[in-house]
């Protein structure tokens, strides 16, 4: 399933016309050029690599500039694979818009690099809920508890959920809802939050795990 390179813009809320508001993630989604095109024959899976906005050439490297030049697009500041059945269905130079993808009433998902935290504490990183304020509690109020045992296991169990980076990871929320397409701005409104911040890189697939909600 083809996708789109895009960027997060912000949210915003807007109306149904039943007159209900829906909050809703603003995305810059493409237009993105067909840079590569892989084949099961030559690279051993399908799949095509999309270019998204332009850089100045004098800034990639030499390999990168004549890779990106080969689709006859210039050069592009991004660019990333999409897995799909069919790479015939695109030419290498060929440009995909959001509205050649998708249209309101589409499940996506969206992939981005959510906001780093920095080194953070349990109760920020997994919610826990600390120790009593009173009753005896001292300096000891926002720490985690006992991680282990004694003889047995003799050690710390992997994944225990302790304090450390929070944020700033790849990641993806399936099944929202695309509550409008504006072509002409190359815009897409998805209902709800994406991962990142604002001006952060997405990829926007149709969903794979396709699930209405409630």
């Amino acid at each position: 399933m083809l996708g789109l390179i895009g960027k997060k813009l912000g949210m915003t809320q807007v109306f149904d016309p039943k007159g209900e508001l829906i909050p809703v993630t603003v995305i810059e989604a493409g237009p993105c050029t067909v840079v590569q095109a892989k084949t099961a024959a030559n690279d051993g899976y399908t799949a095509l690599q999309l270019g998204f906005r332009e850089k100045k050439a004098q800034r990639a490297t030499k390999a990168y500039r004549t890779h990106c030049l080969k689709a006859g697009k210039g050069v592009f500041n991004v660019l990333r694979e999409f897995r799909v059945t069919d790479g015939d269905a695109y030419a290498v130079g060929q440009e995909v818009s959001v509205e050649s993808l998708f249209k309101a009433g589409d499940l996506v998902d969206v992939t981005g690099t959510t906001k780093g935290r920095g080194y953070a504490g349990v109760i920020k990183r997994h919610g826990f809920g600390g120790f009593p304020g009173s009753h005896g509690t001292h300096e000891y109020f926002r720490h985690g508890g006992s991680i282990g045992n004694r003889s047995y296991p003799g050690r710390v169990f992997k994944g225990k959920r302790m304090a450390g980076q929070y944020g700033n990871e790849r990641t993806t929320t399936q099944n929202l809802e695309v509550i409008e397409v504006r072509a002409a701005e190359g815009l897409l409104l998805v209902r709800g939050a994406v991962p990142g911040a604002r001006d952060g890189l997405l990829m926007i697939r149709p969903a794979i795990k396709e699930m209405r909600r409630g």
